[in-house]
């Protein structure tokens, strides 16, 4: 019954009867970080490198971490110029644990806000073991120095360490996004520094929220209405407007004006302008709405063109993927604008949002203050009617969901759970420009991916931690080129290209990478500079078609190989790419999985190999594109039986025969040693063997006989005589015996 009535509340978010959403799991490359030769910096003992400023204009990485500040060198994170310590009092950590905090994790001061200020000072936010404060920060002279202004964070920062925040620092105002105690009960938008305005109380303005990312866009810039900039806010929150048993999530865009200063009476120090709706990343295959997990604002031009690119998961464990969506500006902003209102329809004991059909205020409410409103004499928020303001009091939110510009998701991944993401926007050879995104995974990786007219392509995923750490952060250098990744353990620089592991023709214009072409005069694959395309004359790309055709033809590796009979026998064959297909022929004809042969993913194993699979086999690696299929890849293998019977092969004999002429040359000199020294004596052969009438003669003369065969060998050995010392114990024995003789007799 609850699924029931949650598919009929949905709607068009349910997957129906023969639809089929495509599932774009694979990156056509997995690349390593050394492939793509970036930095890794990690200081012993600091955790948690989740919160980063580019300070472009001097060149340096401003990082937050876990009770240290870091300076890294833009260029290279590797090389740290500069650090602070901002701890926590060890009155604060015992006051951390008595509110039941843990002292390993929670009672620490957690940096999660860093903006630039004006004056080129930097604004720094810590949690301070649940107790969050802020102060000012310089970096001068290569040296970091917080300057001791601590005060009060409450609202500007999370008490929390572990919980979502949004925050983004305009014309000196803190916008921001978070917790108001210690308990996380009281969620609040707020503006802050000089003029405090915050969100409403109600429920309705705020239910168990999320808060992922805030963004500020300067729409009153060159604007024909007069309208004023706004701020723009994404999360996630407790659905009001669906009836069902259990709580559902639901992803949210709410906006509020920069110049909203409150209404006078009603929503006094209130937003005025405070709405929200849903927004919508359908994908069929999700009977749940998806939930937001990170915002990136994309503007190629002026505000009017600026899109705002999300990703989304499920809020549920049952499903395994994730989404990209993207959502134009002028979108929002008409369903703000000009889209219906939700009511609360309250008729005891039935209570729900539903469709407000009637009268709207003028000046419509949420609205910012423009020339219309000017003329009628509304300067400010502070001159609002209380109509206005009451009719956005009860109902800030709005019926229509905002819809992705192409009405569906730009990519849909199976696999590990998407966490952050930033774009880039690049030229090509043919001046064509294309966004490539760069999005951080739950596993450590980072695909690059860029959609070619409605077709979505992973170029590649690149590992930068350990599958157990997820990238928390990304951030993107336009002046370097570089991005930078953060997780719990360490922060990774890695360019946005590297061309040069393409190793040929074929793999460099199949990656259909538009940082990349392959240069004929270098034989090559090389980074394109957005520059004239004269300037690549010799370079080519194909990024819509991946039309590879003008690519030589691979040319063919041999490699012989024997084996014994029996054996298991492995030829190894390396796909080209994820993508790639590998075939195999033995003697031209193709392979198939039977009880002789396996086929694997990179070789071919043959089981209990015999004679009968002597022969020629040849790997051959196919990559389909755009319908057309191209060899990336060819491996051949002569495979040889190792012969046992006693006929080897001709370079076995070679080596035989040199085994045999050394055993013989040892055989024959050590013979001839022997025979020398029995010839001159050194091991003559005792006479030891007599009748047991003469044992006891026999025993002497063997004694003696073996005294001067060691003698003898001693005296050769040494290079001396000793003929005299043997003459005296060999007389002394003779004496010895001729006495023991003697004292038998007397017996």
């Amino acid at each position: 019954m609850l699924l029931l009535l949650i598919l009929s509340v949905l709607g068009t978010n349910v997957l129906t009867a023969g639809q089929v959403w495509p599932l774009h799991s694979t990156a056509r490359k997995t690349i390593s970080l050394s492939s793509y030769r970036g930095h890794v910096f990690q200081e012993e003992g600091v955790w948690n490198y989740s919160t980063i400023l580019l300070r472009e204009d001097i060149g340096v990485l401003i990082l937050g971490a876990r009770e240290t500040i870091f300076a890294l060198d833009l260029t290279n994170i590797t090389h740290k110029k500069a650090m602070v310590k901002w701890e926590v009092t060890p009155d604060m950590r015992k006051a951390c644990l008595n509110k039941g905090k843990s002292l390993e994790t929670e009672c620490y001061n957690y940096i999660r806000i860093l903006h630039e200020m004006p004056d080129d000072k930097m604004y720094v936010c810590g949690t301070n073991a649940f107790n969050p404060t802020c102060d000012l920060m310089s970096y001068t002279d290569g040296n970091l120095t917080l300057e001791n202004k601590e005060h009060d964070g409450k609202g500007r920062c999370p008490f929390d360490p572990f919980q979502r925040y949004a925050s983004e620092l305009v014309d000196g105002e803190l916008y921001s996004a978070t917790s108001m105690n210690f308990l996380g009960s009281d969620m609040a938008v707020m503006r802050s520094l000089n003029y405090t305005v915050r969100s409403d109380y109600s429920s309705g303005c705020l239910k168990d929220p999320i808060f992922i990312g805030m963004q500020h866009i300067a729409e009153g810039k060159e604007n024909p209405e007069g309208d004023d900039d706004k701020i723009y806010l994404f999360f996630s929150e407790t659905a009001v407007e669906y009836d069902s048993y259990n709580k559902m999530q639901v992803s949210r865009v709410a906006r509020i004006c920069k110049g909203d200063r409150g209404g006078k009476w009603i929503l006094q120090k209130k937003w005025t302008s405070f709405l929200k709706a849903h927004l919508d990343c359908p994908v069929p295959q999700s009977k749940l709405p998806l939930i937001i997990q990170d915002v990136f604002l994309f503007c190629p031009g002026n505000w009017t063109t600026c899109v705002f690119y999300g990703v989304f998961t499920p809020q549920t464990s049952t499903s395994q993927f994730s989404a990209v969506c993207a959502y134009g500006i002028q979108d929002i902003r008409e369903v703000f604008s000009e889209g219906k209102f939700k009511m609360l329809y309250n008729n005891h004991p039935v209570t729900k949002w539903v469709t407000y059909t009637g009268e709207v205020p003028d000046p419509r409410p949420g609205a910012c203050i423009n020339n219309d409103a000017r003329q009628k004499g509304f300067s400010t928020s502070l001159d609002l009617p209380d109509k206005t303001l009451q009719f956005v009091k009860d109902k800030p939110l709005m019926d229509q969901a905002v819809t992705p510009s192409s009405q569906q998701p730009l990519l849909v991944k199976e696999g590990a759970a998407f966490t952050c993401i930033v774009v880039a926007s690049t030229t090509a050879l043919d001046g064509s420009s294309h966004q490539v995104m760069f999005i951080g995974t739950a596993s450590g990786s980072v695909l690059k991916a860029v959609d070619y007219n409605g077709e979505m392509v992973i170029i590649e995923e690149m590992q930068l931690f350990n599958h157990s750490e997820p990238v928390k952060i990304l951030r993107l250098s336009t002046t370097t080129g570089q991005l930078y990744a953060g997780s719990e353990v360490a922060v990774v620089q890695m360019p946005l290209s590297a061309c040069g592991h393409y190793i040929s023709c074929m793999d460099c214009v199949l990656a259909r990478d538009p940082y990349c072409g392959w240069d004929f005069s270098s034989d090559s694959c090389i980074a394109i500079n957005n520059t004239h395309p004269d300037t690549h004359s010799e370079v080519i790309q194909s990024l819509r078609d991946g039309n590879a055709i003008r690519c030589p033809p691979v040319e063919s590796t041999k490699t012989n190989k024997n084996f014994y009979p029996g054996s298991t026998v492995r030829l190894q064959c390396q796909p080209g790419s994820n993508w790639a297909q590998v075939k195999w022929l033995v003697n031209n004809h193709p392979v198939k999985n039977s009880n002789m042969y396996h086929i694997q993913h990179d070789s071919l194993l043959i089981l209990n190999a015999t004679g009968s699979d002597v022969g020629h086999y040849t790997c051959t690696s196919e990559e389909t594109s755009n319908g057309k299929t191209y060899i990336t890849q060819i491996i051949t293998y002569e495979l040889r039986l190792e012969d046992l019977t006693g006929h080897p092969s001709q370079e076995k004999q070679t080596i035989l025969l040199a085994l045999k002429f050394i055993v013989i040359s040892l055989t024959l000199t050590t013979f001839a040693i022997v025979s020398w020294n029995f010839y001159k004596g050194y091991f003559p052969i005792p006479r030891c063997f007599r009748k047991a009438e003469e044992r006891l003669q026999s025993t002497t003369e063997c004694q003696e006989e073996s005294l001067q065969t060691v003698n003898s060998n001693k005296a050769a050995s040494t290079g001396y005589s000793s003929n005299s010392n043997n003459d005296n114990r060999i007389a002394e024995f003779h004496n010895t015996v001729n006495q023991h003789n003697g004292d038998k007799a007397l017996y």
